[in-house]
C-alpha cells in the first residue's frame, strides 16, 4: 500500500490499536467504558500531583529560558530564512492549540465553576465570590499554562533538529540529556505511542465538534441531529482539513489559520461592544488579579487534604489532556518556527496566544456569569438539560442579531476544527514518514505521494473513528483513550523540561548552536555539543 518512505513501526502499532479500541467499544460498550474509566481515574488518582507539579515547572522554565543567554539563539543558526511571517505563524500557533475547544468551553465551563465550586475552598455556589473564582478558574485552564506545555517541547524540537539536524521524532527531545539512544529505531515506540494519543484527542475533538455544529445547523435549519447529519457533518470537516493539510503549509494551513485568526478577533470585538462591556471589564480586570495573585496555589491545587475531586475532574484532568497532544503538536510547531530567536518563539508561542485566550475568555465567560446570575441561573439549568453546545447559542440571544451571530459563530467553528486538524494532519504525516529530514531544509510545500496518502488514510480514520463514536457509541470512551495517553506523554514532557533546562545551564556557545547552518547538519557542530553533554553529565 504504501512505498519505502513510510515509518511502519509508527504508523501501524497505533493504528492498529485505534481499530481494536473502536471494535471493543461496538461489542461491548458498557465493559469498554467501565474498563476506561476505571484506567483514567486510576491515572488521575496517582499521577495527579505530578501532572500539577510538572505543568507549573513548565511555565517556570519558560521565563528562565525567556531570561537566559539562550533567548538569544537564532533557530537554525544566523543567516535561517523565515518560514512564516509572524502573523501567520501566531495564527498558526493560535489556530493549532486551544482555539477549537476555548470556543465552546469558554461559555460552559464558567457555568459549572459558578454553581458547584470546589468544596475544600468554602466558597459558596452562585455568589459573586464563586464568579470571581469561576473566571480566574477560566484564566488558569486557558492561558499561560496550557501554552506553555506546548512551548516547552516544541522549542527543544526546534533548537534540536535545525540547529543541531536531529530527525523529526520524539527521540530528538532527549538528546540533550542521553544522547542519540533513542533516536532511529529506538524512538519510533514514542513517536508510536504519542501518535496514538493524539488520533484519539483529534478525534475525540472532531466528535464533539460535530456535535456541537450539527446542533447549531438544527437550530437554524431545522436539519435534526441523529446519524445521518452527524456523519455529513463530520465529512464535511474532514474533506476540508484534508484538502487543506494535502495542499501544504503554505497554501493549506497558513492561509486558513490567517483567516480563522482574523475571524476570531472580529467576532470577540463584536460580543465586546454588544455585550455588557463595562461588566466584561470589571470582571475581567479583578478575576486576572486573583489569577496573577494566587497562581502558584491554583496551580498545585489537587485538592489532597480535604479529599476534594473538583481538581482532578478539572485542573489536573486539563493538565492531562494538554500533555497528551503536546509531544507531536510540539514537533508541527518546533518544524514551522526556524528564522526566530528563542525569545521571539516565546513571545509568538507563548505571550501572545496565552493573552489572546485571557481576553477570549474575558469576553464570553463574564458575559455568561453575568446573564446567569441576573436570570436566576436559567443559563445553568439550560446547561444541564440540554448539554455544553447549548449555552453559547443563549448568550447569542442575549445580544443583537442572535440569529446572524450564530451562524457567523457556526462558520468560525467550523474554521476552527478544520484549521486544527489540518495542522496535525500534516504533523502525523510527517512522523510516519522517512522523508523527514528533507522538511528541514525548508521544503514544506514539497509533498511525496505517500505522505500524501497518508494525510488522507489518517484524515479518514480520525473522520470514522469521531462518527462511530458520537453516532453510535458516545464520545466518552475515546476522550478517555486520550486522557490515558496523557500518561507517557507526562514523561516526555518531563524529559523536555530537564533538556530544555540542561541547553539553558551549558550554554549555546559550547553546544554550537549559534553558528550551525540553517540548512544542513554541522558535524562539527554535533561533536562539540556530545563533547560537552559528556563532559557536563561526567562533571555533576
Amino acid at each position: 500500500m504504501f512505498g519505502s518512505s513510510v515509518r511502519p513501526l509508527v504508523f501501524w502499532p497505533p493504528f492498529i490499536l485505534l481499530m481494536v479500541a473502536v471494535a471493543a467499544s461496538l461489542i461491548n460498550l458498557e465493559g469498554f467504558l467501565a474498563t476506561t474509566t476505571t484506567l483514567n481515574d486510576w491515572v488521575l488518582d496517582k499521577f495527579g500531583w505530578l501532572f500539577s507539579i510538572t505543568a507549573l515547572a513548565m511555565v517556570i522554565t519558560c521565563l528562565v529560558t525567556y531570561l537566559s543567554p539562550l533567548g538569544r539563539t537564532r533557530i537554525g543558526g544566523e543567516n535561517a530564512s523565515r518560514i512564516l511571517t509572524p502573523w501567520r505563524w501566531f495564527s498558526i500557533t493560535l489556530c493549532t492549540t486551544l482555539a477549537v475547544g476555548i470556543m465552546f468551553w469558554s461559555t460552559a465551563e464558567p457555568l459549572y465553576h459558578l454553581h458547584t465550586p470546589p468544596g475544600s475552598l468554602d466558597v459558596a455556589a452562585n455568589t459573586p465570590e464563586a464568579a470571581r473564582f469561576a473566571l480566574s478558574t477560566m484564566f488558569l485552564h486557558w492561558s499561560f499554562t496550557p501554552y506553555a506545555i506546548y512551548t516547552v517541547p516544541a522549542l527543544l524540537f526546534a533548537l534540536m533538529h535545525y540547529n543541531l539536524g536531529k530527525p523529526f521524532s520524539l527521540g530528538t527531545l532527549f538528546v540533550p540529556l542521553i544522547g542519540d539512544r533513542l533516536i532511529g529505531r529506538k524512538g519510533r515506540a514514542l513517536d508510536a505511542l504519542a501518535l496514538f494519543a493524539l488520533v484519539c484527542g483529534m478525534a475525540s475533538s472532531l466528535g464533539t465538534g460535530a456535535m456541537t455544529l450539527a446542533g447549531g445547523l438544527d437550530r437554524f435549519l431545522g436539519t435534526g441531529t441523529g446519524t445521518m447529519m452527524l456523519g455529513l457533518v463530520t465529512l464535511a470537516i474532514v474533506a476540508c482539513f484534508t484538502a487543506s493539510a494535502a495542499s501544504g503549509l503554505q497554501k493549506g494551513i497558513a492561509r486558513l489559520s490567517a483567516i480563522n485568526a482574523k475571524a476570531f478577533f472580529v467576532f470577540m470585538a463584536f460580543v465586546f461592544l454588544c455585550g455588557p462591556t463595562q461588566t466584561i471589564l470589571g470582571y475581567g480586570t479583578e478575576a486576572a488579579g486573583e489569577y496573577f495573585n494566587n497562581f502558584m496555589q491554583k496551580s498545585l491545587f489537587t485538592g489532597a487534604f480535604d479529599g476534594d475531586p473538583w481538581p482532578k475532574s478539572w485542573s489536573i484532568f486539563y493538565w492531562a489532556n494538554w500533555m497528551a497532544w503536546a509531544p507531536i503538536s510540539a514537533l508541527f510547531l518546533g518544524k514551522i518556527s526556524r528564522g526566530y530567536t528563542v525569545r521571539q518563539f516565546m513571545l509568538i508561542n507563548l505571550v501572545a496566544p496565552a493573552l489572546f485566550s485571557i481576553t477570549y475568555v474575558s469576553v464570553f465567560a463574564s458575559s455568561t456569569i453575568e446573564f446567569d446570575m441576573q436570570s436566576g441561573g436559567a443559563l445553568y439549568q439550560l446547561l444541564n438539560d440540554s448539554g455544553a453546545g447549548s449555552v453559547i447559542y443563549a448568550l447569542f440571544d442575549e445580544l443583537p442579531m442572535s440569529g446572524l451571530v450564530g451562524i457567523v459563530f457556526l462558520i468560525i467553528a467550523f474554521l476552527s476544527f478544520v484549521t486544527a486538524a489540518d495542522s496535525n494532519t500534516e504533523a502525523i504525516s510527517q512522523l510516519c514518514s522517512t522523508d523527514s529530514q528533507a522538511a528541514m531544509a525548508g521544503d514544506s510545500d514539497e509533498n511525496t505521494n505517500d505522505r500524501l496518502l497518508m494525510k488522507i488514510i489518517w484524515g479518514c480514520t480520525i473522520g470514522a473513528v469521531a462518527w462511530i463514536m458520537t453516532a453510535f457509541v458516545g464520545i466518552d470512551g475515546i476522550k478517555m483513550l486520550s486522557n490515558l495517553g496523557g500518561v507517557p506523554a507526562l514523561f516526555i514532557v518531563i524529559v523536555a523540561t530537564a533538556s530544555l533546562l540542561r541547553l539553558v545551564s551549558i550554554g549555546t556557545a559550547k553546544i554550537g548552536l549559534e553558528h550551525t547552518p540553517s540548512r544542513s547538519y554541522s558535524p562539527e557542530a554535533h561533536q562539540r555539543w556530545e563533547s560537552t553533554r559528556k563532559s557536563s553529565a561526567t562533571s555533576q
